[in-house]
């Protein structure tokens, strides 16, 4: 009878999971598969797919738009990555804190604008950049300086995303950090002042070597939210001005959907999906030999 109970319930769970099961292998297994088989063609939807082996392949490596749109991705990386895990780690620190007040308002303050959509943020922070009426033009006018023209000069536009992504996005990592922060006995803080220890050696002796994985985590999480850049560059600049914005994803729009060269705008998917899956085996194991 146990037997047959247990038979009972693994197939009520096994049939609870069919469901699921089957959503994920359609829409998932079946199209990673399928697109990874289509970068081995060349298709540009209206005609038969004609099977190129390695051209695509060929063709990127030699595309001078692809390198640069590449580069620019790495550009906007190394922009946001570094103060997102930086800031987003010293701010949970002071928010944790015992001598700050209302944590639970800075809790919420920092991580609202993560909850708003991608349009809100970037048509919000476009009028705040326009170089007319936008609030950094009316300080730069206030003290008699030319107003900068944040989004068309090819200076600053990428700078100016990145500057809106760790304003939109921060707040996420903030919360990973206090979660990380609060699963730290007290009583080592309490010991490390016995001991006469500093806030800041309590800082580097305490807090940080027992947030490695809370740090490897927010850095993995960064860096492949970063390669995957598009949305923030797609309404604010569209890729200019001049190109200097145009990153990998939004080149691969604009061959796959604009010129419908499906199969080389899979090939550059590919890639780009190689390419985060080294960074985060990378991170794990750095993590990993740290730990070691």
């Amino acid at each position: 009878m146990i037997v047959l109970k247990k038979r009972r319930h693994a197939f009520l769970g096994y049939l609870f999971f069919l469901p699921f099961g089957i959503f994920f292998v359609i829409f998932r297994i079946i199209p990673f598969f399928e697109s990874v088989r289509m970068v081995f063609y060349k298709w540009d939807i209206l005609g038969t797919p004609k099977f190129v082996k390695f051209l695509n392949f060929k063709k990127m490596f030699s595309d001078p738009t692809f390198w640069s749109s590449l580069a620019h991705t790495f550009y906007f990386t190394l922009l946001t990555v570094p103060p997102l895990v930086i800031l987003a780690f010293l701010i949970s620190v002071l928010i944790n804190s015992r001598r700050v007040r209302g944590k639970d308002f800075l809790r919420t303050a920092f991580y609202l604008p993560y909850t708003l959509s991608i349009s809100v943020v970037c048509l919000t922070w476009g009028m705040i950049y326009n170089p007319h009426f936008g609030i950094f033009a009316q300080i730069f006018k206030f003290f008699g300086a030319q107003p900068i023209n944040w989004l068309g000069d090819s200076r600053w536009a990428m700078p100016a995303i990145a500057l809106t992504t760790i304003w939109w996005t921060i707040g996420f990592n903030i919360v990973l950090y206090l979660a990380g922060l609060q699963q730290i006995p007290p009583s080592y803080y309490e010991a490390a002042e016995l001991d006469g220890a500093t806030g800041f050696q309590k800082m580097f002796y305490i807090t940080i070597p027992l947030l490695k994985r809370v740090h490897a985590l927010v850095t993995v999480l960064q860096i492949l939210a970063s390669l995957q850049i598009f949305g923030q560059v797609f309404i604010m600049t569209s890729g200019g001005p001049a190109g200097k914005t145009r990153v990998l994803l939004l080149y691969i729009y604009e061959k796959g959907f604009r010129y419908f060269k499906m199969g080389y705008a899979q090939t550059m998917a590919f890639f780009l999906f190689l390419t985060m899956i080294a960074f985060a085996y990378l991170q794990i194991r750095l993590m990993m030999g740290k730990e070691r």
